[in-house]
């Protein structure tokens, strides 16, 4: 495994040390190189056979230091816009290493799904007089509570209204900030016991003797010079394409050719799913 250590004797790896903690390296077949952007791997940890969900709160603090080092240094960048952390697990997502490990995407330019997100907050902020997409968002969903899966004191998560993935959360914290990089200290301290409770339960959605869930989990973050950046919440997004045991949610014709998604498992289903195997 190239993101193993390298061990004595053995044939040397991308992480020339015996052991590491958490290791950023370059992409050796980038997406994105040079001008054109950025694309860094992240090694959660030194064990192959783990997961980020196996991590301990202070191994996974140092993964997210790792992350907030990374998003300011990239977006300080002049050629960088916008700076994206994500993790995909699973051979269903298309992972061809199995070590544990996620990516951070500099891009060039903002991303279409942020431009889109950004006209709606504009839109929300003119139709509403000031006010804001992302908290009323967040209001509403606390308010109404049936899809709200886990809410701490500095974060909160819930299935949204209309979720396009059979089980899909989306993860904010309570006070509102453009970035990892402008997370307080509270919210900094509670955010890995409250990521690692949301990955276990992921694991546990299909019953046991069923394989580790696939799942992307996606760092969404305010682009670095824009100007509605403070319009902008920081959140993660996590789904899942498995819909059942042995079932993947394939993404046919409404979704590829229309870009509507048909969602079997209702948003209040899936959050009751997530509520019922939490942590004991």
């Amino acid at each position: 495994c190239p993101l193993c250590p390298t061990r004595p004797g053995a044939a040397p790896t991308e992480v020339p040390a015996p052991d590491y903690d958490v290791v950023v390296l370059d992409n050796r077949f980038p997406s994105l190189a040079g001008d054109l952007g950025r694309c860094e791997v992240v090694c959660f940890t030194p064990d192959h056979d783990a997961s980020f969900a196996d991590l301990g709160p202070e191994h996974a603090a140092l993964v997210l230091e790792a992350w907030t080092d990374r998003t300011a240094e990239l977006s300080a960048l002049p050629t960088v816009e916008q700076v994206y952390c994500f993790e995909n697990r699973g051979a269903e997502i298309g992972v061809t290493l199995d070590h544990p490990h996620g990516q951070i995407y500099a891009y060039p330019f903002v991303t279409p799904r942020t431009e889109r997100v950004l006209a709606n907050a504009a839109a929300h902020h003119r139709r509403t007089g000031g006010r804001n997409l992302f908290d009323d968002t967040l209001a509403a969903e606390l308010a109404d509570g049936r899809r709200t899966v886990l809410d701490g004191a500095h974060w909160t998560a819930h299935v949204p209204y209309a979720a396009r993935w059979p089980y899909e959360v989306h993860l904010h914290p309570r006070r509102r900030v453009p970035d990892l990089t402008a997370l307080d200290d509270a919210a900094r301290a509670e955010l890995p016991g409250v990521l690692l409770e949301l990955l276990r339960r992921f694991d546990r959605i299909f019953g046991p003797g069923q394989p580790p869930t696939p799942y992307i989990s996606a760092w969404h973050q305010a682009p670095a010079r824009h100007p509605l950046r403070s319009e902008f919440a920081l959140h993660l997004e996590l789904f899942t394409i498995r819909r059942a045991p042995g079932k993947l949610k394939f993404l046919a014709g409404s979704e590829s050719g229309m870009s509507v998604f048909i969602n079997d498992v209702p948003p209040e289903a899936a959050a009751r799913r997530l509520r019922e195997v939490a942590s004991t």
